[in-house]
Order: C-alpha cells, then sequence, then structure tokens
C-alpha cells in the first residue's frame, strides 16, 4: 500500500493532545475523521509523537496508507483545509518509502518555549508570563550541564509505557527577542512532560530558587519529585521535525 507522509500545524488549545483518547477531542482523530471522509474509506494516521493537552505543534508530520496512490495531491490538500477545524493546517502531502515512519524514522525534534516580559494581548493565549523575570545567563549555563547527561527520568512523567529515559539532546539555549524569552532545545528523543518540567526547573535557577549546582543532584536522583513543577503546555510548541533525505520518493 502507497504512504503517505503530511506535513501540519495545529493549535493546541481545543485538543486533549495529539492521541486519539476516550471522550477528549484529539488532533488525530480530527484528522482520521477528515481523511476518512475525503478518500471515503478508513485512514488511520500515526504521528511523529505526542503533544500534551494544550500543547501546539508549529511543525508536525504523520503517515496514512491507502490502497491507491493519491491522483491529485494538490487537492487533496485543499479540501483536506476545508474538512478540518481552523485550528488545523495542512501544508503538504507526499509519497514515502513504505518502511518510512513518522515517529520512528524521526532524527530529531526541536520544541519551544514562550515567556512574555510584558503583557501583551496578542500573545498571551500563546506564551506565560513570570514574576521576577529570570536571569538568563543563569538558565544559559544550566543548559550546558544537559549535555553531560542521557538519563532524564527526572524530568519524565510518573507511570510511563517508555522502555527507556535516554535522550540525547542536541541543542538547549535561552534566546532574548526583545519581547519574550524563549528557550529551545533540540533531542533525538523527548519523554512525556520533559520539555515542561525542564522549563519549570529553569526558572527556578533563573530566579535564585535552585542553584545550578544542584541541578546535576536533580538529573542524577532520577527523582522527578526533586525537579521544578512543569509550566502550562499554552506556551509550549513542536517547532520542527528533521527525517532522512531518503525517506522521500
Amino acid at each position: 500500500m502507497p504512504r503517505y507522509f503530511t506535513e501540519l500545524a495545529y493549535n493546541g488549545t481545543p485538543y486533549n493532545g495529539w492521541q486519539i483518547q476516550p471522550n477528549a477531542p484529539s488532533v488525530q482523530q480530527e484528522l482520521n475523521r477528515a481523511f476518512s471522509t475525503l478518500l471515503r474509506q478508513e485512514i488511520s494516521l500515526t504521528g511523529a509523537g505526542r503533544t500534551d493537552t494544550g500543547v501546539h505543534a508549529a511543525f508536525f508530520v504523520a503517515h496514512f496508507d491507502v490502497p491507491t496512490s493519491l491522483q491529485d495531491i494538490s487537492q487533496t490538500i485543499y479540501k483536506m483545509n476545508r474538512l478540518t477545524d481552523k485550528s488545523i493546517a495542512i501544508y503538504s502531502i507526499y509519497p514515502v518509502q513504505p518502511e518510512a515512519h513518522a515517529r520512528f524514522s524521526a532524527l530529531s525534534r526541536t520544541y519551544k518555549y514562550f515567556i512574555n516580559k510584558f503583557k501583551n494581548p496578542f500573545t498571551e493565549e500563546y506564551a506565560i508570563r513570570t514574576y521576577p523575570l529570570p536571569d538568563l545567563q543563569k538558565m544559559n549555563e544550566a543548559c550546558r550541564i544537559l549535555f553531560e547527561y542521557t538519563d532524564f527520568t527526572s524530568f519524565s512523567k510518573l507511570h510511563t509505557d517508555t522502555k527507556t529515559n535516554n535522550c540525547k539532546i542536541l541543542k538547549a539555549e535561552w534566546t532574548d527577542t526583545g519581547e519574550q524569552l524563549v528557550f529551545t532545545i533540540q533531542a533525538d528523543r523527548f519523554l512525556r512532560n520533559m520539555v515542561r518540567a525542564i522549563v519549570g526547573t529553569m526558572l527556578e535557577i533563573g530566579q535564585g530558587k535552585i542553584s545550578i549546582a544542584e541541578l546535576k543532584n536533580i538529573i542524577e536522583s532520577k527523582d522527578r519529585c526533586r525537579a521544578g513543577n512543569s509550566v502550562p503546555g499554552k506556551a509550549l510548541f513542536l517547532w520542527d521535525i528533521k527525517y532522512p533525505k531518503e525517506i522521500k520518493i
């Protein structure tokens, strides 16, 4: 069966995350409904990963299989954008190798977290504010410590079904845009709630509640209770996903 990747974006506010779950709206459920309606057969999409309730995706990838090749992909994209809720936008659909997998073929994922430095009615729904503003230099010093470790159990949601809590951090930094503090983190994989827990811990470091030296103890303890509180999901965006070039047909 031909396999396709679809690239899309979604506002996670109305959804309880990507993954289908009973009695709660999800992005996957909405896309399955729209694709099945358009193609007049049962279509099930597999996403690049799970996003938590209220978390957004500026860029997301999912794959699906169909019995026969799509004849007019541009028309399919146009019609899908009419069928889906306004919170979801389909950007592209393209054929990939039969073994290509939206989740397992990904080389890395990048997330961004946004903190408003002052009240802004145009970004308030997609950022948080915190007082006092954290020390950016301290938080970037803390970022460098992340590269020394691979086991991030201390930042993982408890009782998940993952076989390992090891991740390879490829990038982690805070930047100041003038209006916002932005945290960017890239890794080969992420654990459930990992980015929100890291940001929460970083903010406590930036506000002087936790020392940079203590961060090492937190990570080495492999104890979620010792890390900072998870920050709200509304300011978190899945920003990019990298794949091997050869998976495209």
